[in-house]
């Protein structure tokens, strides 16, 4: 059981980690370079994590296990009022909490946009990592839509998805931004971006 030192130093090497991330990439984040903002040593981050590799898929996994529940929550409601749902009613319930999770947290909420757009540009191997944390989450997405799109193939429906995931990370990136769609965190704000959103990419998916 880790004692509440070993929990904040464990934070602290994911904070640091997070932005280097998202700033440099993952070639371009060493270990030294972590441990040296973290304030921590190597041993510290080789008994959390092990290797960059898993340091990285931790980073993943703290974004994207409250985002993979809350989307997964929302789809079965959805699904709940009407089956098979609208795919305003899926898209809404796709996009609203990653929106959630990365805009309103300030700072912290700018490097998880910015390391998830980083991940979308890193080599397949790299890619995959972060992939496979949202799998779950994806994959039960497309199996909804495939139901509320029938005459639309497993592959279309899983490229036009990956659009939608492209815009989603485009928008929290810019966010705040002169002219950016997203120029506030408020859930107000963020519900009219989603409201807006989806008018858009409903059209799109259903093409």
């Amino acid at each position: 059981m880790n004692t509440p030192i070993q929990s904040n130093t464990k934070e602290q090497i994911l904070n640091v980690a997070e932005r280097l991330f998202a700033e440099r990439g993952f070639a371009g984040t060493s270990l030294r370079s972590v441990i040296g903002e973290a304030g921590v040593n190597l041993a510290a981050v080789h008994y959390h994590f092990g290797s960059k590799e898993e340091l990285f898929r931790a980073v993943v996994s703290r974004i994207a296990k409250p985002v993979v529940a809350a989307q997964l929550e929302r789809l079965a409601h959805c699904q709940a009022n009407s089956e098979p749902p609208s795919v305003e009613a899926i898209l809404e319930a796709f996009l609203t909490p990653p929106l959630k999770v990365i805009c309103s947290g300030g700072e912290p909420g700018i490097n998880r946009a910015q390391f998830l757009g980083r991940c979308r540009t890193e080599p397949d191997s790299i890619q995959t990592i972060a992939q496979q944390e949202f799998e779950a989450s994806e994959q039960s997405f497309l199996d909804v839509l495939q139901r509320s799109l029938p005459d639309q193939s497993r592959t279309e429906l899983s490229w036009k998805l990956d659009l939608v995931i492209a815009v989603l990370i485009r928008v929290a990136t810019e966010a705040g931004k002169p002219n950016a769609l997203l120029q506030g965190n408020s859930p107000e704000d963020i519900h009219l971006v989603v409201s807006r959103l989806v008018r858009f990419l409903a059209s799109g998916m259903r093409a």
